[in-house]
């Protein structure tokens, strides 16, 4: 893998499940920046915004840090993963409780610029 024309962008506590977040990254992989960027802004889906941002933030670092042009930039991989859970309780009958899971979960964008070559026939 050449690490020049890559990106990375990370978050590692967005407030929702695993298969919802996982369900939005689906729809951005394989497609060029700007569409992915369009698709978030429409959707529905309130983890949208949170991977968005990631998004934006990669954009961002492949501009400033390493200097590649957006035009040509893709989404080549989007990783989801498991991080903390808030435990909570709540109370039942009989004097009993019982656990509530909210979990979080985090994200990693990596971007990388794909340049197309054209052959031209003389």
């Amino acid at each position: 893998m050449n690490l020049d024309n890559i990106s990375i962008a990370r978050d590692n506590t967005i407030r929702v499940s695993q298969l919802k977040l996982a369900n939005i990254t689906r729809l951005i992989v394989n497609q060029k920046v700007n569409k992915a960027v369009e698709q978030l802004k429409f959707s529905n889906k309130r983890v949208s915004q949170n991977v968005l941002k990631v998004l934006n933030s990669a954009i961002s670092n492949a501009e400033n840090n390493k200097q590649l042009d957006i035009d040509n930039l893709y989404v080549k991989e989007a990783y989801v993963g498991k991080s903390l859970s808030m435990k909570r309780f709540r109370p039942r009958a009989k004097g009993r409780a019982s656990s509530i899971l909210k979990p979080f979960s985090k994200l990693t964008i990596i971007l990388e610029e794909r340049i197309n070559k054209k052959k031209e026939d003389k």
